[in-house]
């Protein structure tokens, strides 16, 4: 990988469109080993697909979540404070991931 640039970070889907995929792809791969996978599938299509990971300087990152990630659920119920637990680990992880595959850990 290139070493890591955050100018370039700014047009990230351009620029390092492989290493977001496997950042969120580990991240998912590690929630759906531990957690209810049927839970961790339904965030990361209908809530993570439409988040936005930024470079907040120092090797940390944020991710954004689209406005009202619960009421995009849907064909799983689950009680609200569960899926924010969850959903809270899963940004958690890719916010890790991040890191990691940016080499900053």
């Amino acid at each position: 990988m290139a070493e890591f640039d955050p100018e370039q970070f700014e047009d990230k889907y351009a620029n390092y469109f492989p290493e977001l995929q496997q950042a969120y792809k580990n991240a998912f791969n590690r929630m759906n080993d531990s957690y209810d996978s049927e839970l961790v599938h339904a965030i990361d299509q209908q809530v993570l697909n439409e988040s936005e990971p930024f470079y907040e300087g120092d090797g940390e990152f944020r991710v954004e979540l689209p406005d009202d990630p619960y009421g995009r659920l849907d064909g799983v119920l689950v009680e609200q404070e569960r899926f924010e637990q969850l959903l809270e680990k899963h940004v958690a992880e890719i916010e890790t991931e991040l890191r990691r595959v940016f080499e900053f850990e």
